[in-house]
């Protein structure tokens, strides 16, 4: 929600043509973003390490010229503060003058001013000149006079502007800041979202529902009352679920332009604005540590490791390696099986291993086909941050499909070796199980071919009925294998 407070006209004069020149700062107040910050994420997603740690020892002004140059923000795609944004063209319209005053480098505030088509001056930094905070306000004073300008900010570092200014323009600005403002508020506008909310929505805790692939060694090893085993089974959910938020914070933080060029990615915190991304970095890194050692705590640490270097290694480069992505994700998804039987000291089956792996290849395709029926449908072409087009879509679909069919043949062939180990009472009860498996591999398919797949199917499956009632059916039939009911 969006609160505007304007004091009385005689802060501005009798029309917005007759007020101060207003001079608007860029990050964290027209946009909802550090444009630094994300230029520096976005050299470290393209692996330019070398060409970072240079700019990194040229100072400020100079670190802000170079990322500039190396990583220019597209600025059709940044998130505005759109109410702000709606205020500054109203007052443009009754013909006031508008500056974009700010910090970034020159080159950034150009293009951000090129594309608004809003202000009549840049006053920015140079390769030379930081203007941040007291600078800013020399730069301003020198241009016009000493309360000669009205300021729009966000930060603790604007208060030195402000102190010169002759009227200021609050957005978002914490209450302890507002109140150290000693100039007249022209216009206040809090409508920031609460950071925590933010962050938790970040994190996508609905997607820990995969880590309970944790528990599947103690349902196959027939070992449903092994109540240690349980406990080293939380803790290794536990871990996947700290590692795998912490993950999809990085993620994001290095897809922050693909997302935002998504109808429904760009609402995602930090693509959105919504919540700051060096809050991110950090939780993403305290996250990874709590992983590792809840890991620890379960005896799987070495497993935690693989997992979490595997997911940064595919958010960093093998997303966009067409096969590899899908094989990686693949691979994630099977690592959490073997996860859990390390945890639980329940060790997987050659069987298992078999099936899980063709089942998650399949999985890995449907999401891939997904995105590309999606672009297909918005005209879009190739899959942002993917290695795949429109042309790629049916053997994507060819290979899905083919793995789904695989892994029902593998069951089919784990059902056969079962029955004659003598573990299940009724084990030609088993055979049920493979139809049933199969329909639902096909469904799968049908429903990502029919545009209705959720971009992540094991979301898409965990809110299905059918895959409910299926997987009830097979439980019901594993429970009448092993125990011979109804075979009297």
């Amino acid at each position: 929600m969006s609160d505007l407070v304007s004091l009385p006209a005689a802060v501005q004069g009798p029309g917005a043509a007759d007020a101060l020149p207003l001079c608007v700062d860029l990050d964290g107040t027209l946009v909802r973003t550090d444009t630094l910050v994300e230029g520096l994420i976005a050299l470290v997603g393209t692996l330019r390490l070398g060409a970072l740690a240079a700019a990194l020892a040229s100072g400020r002004a100079g670190l802000k010229a170079q990322v500039a140059a190396m990583a220019p923000p597209d600025p059709a795609l940044l998130p505005y503060n759109e109410t702000l944004l709606a205020w500054l063209r109203e007052q443009k319209a009754a013909g006031r003058r508008i500056v974009l005053a700010t910090a970034a480098n020159e080159a950034v505030a150009d293009r951000v001013a090129a594309h608004l088509g809003l202000f009549d001056e840049v006053i920015a930094s140079s390769a030379t000149r930081n203007l941040k905070g007291r600078h800013k306000a020399e730069a301003l004073v020198e241009r016009f006079g000493r309360g000669g300008f009205a300021y729009a900010g966000d930060a603790r570092a604007d208060l030195a502007v402000w102190e010169q200014a002759g009227a200021a323009v609050l957005v978002n600005v914490a209450s302890g800041v507002a109140a150290r403002v000693g100039v007249p508020v022209e216009r206040r506008i809090d409508d920031r979202p609460a950071l925590l909310p933010s962050l938790l929505r970040a994190m996508r805790p609905h997607q820990w529902v995969k880590n309970l692939l944790v528990f599947v060694p103690i349902f196959t090893s027939h070992a449903l009352l092994d109540g240690p085993g349980w406990i080293a089974g939380l803790l290794a959910f536990a871990a996947f679920s700290a590692a795998a938020s912490g993950i999809y914070l990085i993620n994001d933080l290095l897809d922050l332009d693909a997302d935002r060029a998504h109808p429904k990615k760009r609402h995602r915190p930090f693509a959105a604005g919504v919540a700051p991304l060096p809050a991110g970095i950090v939780l993403a890194t305290l996250l990874l540590v709590v992983a590792l050692a809840l890991g620890w705590a379960a005896g799987i640490i070495w497993v935690i490791t693989a997992y979490a270097a595997t997911s940064l290694a595919y958010s960093l480069r093998l997303k966009r390696l067409p096969l590899v992505d899908v094989f990686a994700l693949a691979g994630l998804y099977t690592i959490r099986l073997f996860g859990g039987g390390e945890a639980t000291d329940h060790a997987l089956s050659l069987w298992l291993l078999a099936f899980a792996s063709f089942l998650f290849l399949s999985l890995a395709l449907v999401k891939r086909v997904a995105e590309a029926i999606d672009n297909e449908k918005r005209a879009t072409g190739r899959i942002a941050g993917r290695g795949y087009g429109p042309d790629d879509l049916v053997i994507l679909q060819l290979f899905g499909v083919c793995s789904a069919f695989c892994s029902s043949l593998v069951l089919a062939l784990y059902v056969q070796a079962e029955a004659g180990t003598g573990r299940f009472a009724a084990s030609g009860l088993l055979w049920a199980i493979v139809p049933l498996v199969l329909l639902w591999n096909c469904r799968m398919w049908l429903s990502t071919a029919r545009g209705y797949m959720h971009h992540d199917p094991i979301l898409y499956a965990a809110r299905d009925r059918v895959t409910w009632a299926i997987a009830a059916a097979v439980a019901a039939i594993m429970l009448a294998a092993q125990t011979g009911l109804g075979m009297g």
